[in-house]
């Protein structure tokens, strides 16, 4: 059992690095705010999913399904990655890494401030985040073999989808970026189009990963 639970936060530690690694490895953009979009996905999952359910939150959004909920997350981390490659496109080195690391304090401080407090519960976080309901089985954090399995599957998938962009033309102009920008630029590379699929590539990776360490504890905070 401890090994099984050992082995559910490595994998979800290995999902979360696989993303960095798009953003980091590939196209050579030193993220420092990196974790933000884990916690997008934390919370996006928990809102949608919990039961308990705050005033401030519109009669129409419904209790979903951890699926449904994933969905919705994968389009939050899309605006999540705009959001922040958006503004940092143009910037290079230290100056790019002190923005980045500034925009996941600020992420940070929303989820924490009374502004969004009636969705993300403030300081209290959300509770009561049910499991992932499989219809013959749900995957909860009391059961860490099943956790780990979820984990792998989701790793496997961020593997394969890793594998077939790095040889792909996007991955091998994240790489020439990476290597020297301002040549890639000159030989005909959409250097913004390409760093702002590393945001968001990343960022849908690393969303996976907090959805299911929201599921795996049952509360986000």
């Amino acid at each position: 059992r401890i090994t099984n639970e050992l082995l559910a936060n490595v994998g979800l530690f290995v999902l979360l690095a696989l993303g960095l690694n798009i953003v980091v490895g590939l196209a050579g953009i030193l993220d420092l705010g990196y974790v933000a979009f884990f916690a997008v996905g934390g919370y996006a999952t928990a809102i949608l999913t919990s039961p308990n359910r705050s005033d401030s939150w519109p009669d129409w959004m419904p209790q979903s399904h951890w699926f449904v909920a994933l969905i919705v997350v994968i389009l939050f981390a899309i605006l999540s990655g705009l959001f922040i490659g958006a503004p940092v496109i143009r910037m290079r080195g230290d100056y790019l890494a002190i923005v980045t690391l500034g925009f996941g304090e600020i992420i940070r401080l929303l989820f924490l401030s009374d502004w969004l407090g009636g969705y993300t519960g403030g300081a209290q976080g959300v509770t009561n985040i049910p499991g992932v309901d499989l219809g013959f089985v749900e995957i909860k954090g009391t059961d860490p073999r099943a956790v780990f399995y979820l984990v792998a599957v989701f790793c496997a998938i961020a593997i394969y989808v890793s594998w077939r962009l790095e040889n792909s033309r996007l991955g091998r102009a994240w790489m020439a970026i990476r290597e020297d920008e301002s040549v890639a630029e000159a030989m005909g590379i959409n250097t913004v189009n390409a760093k702002l699929m590393a945001f968001v590539v990343g960022a849908v990776l690393a969303s996976f990963s907090g959805a299911i360490f929201a599921a795996k504890v049952g509360s986000v905070f």
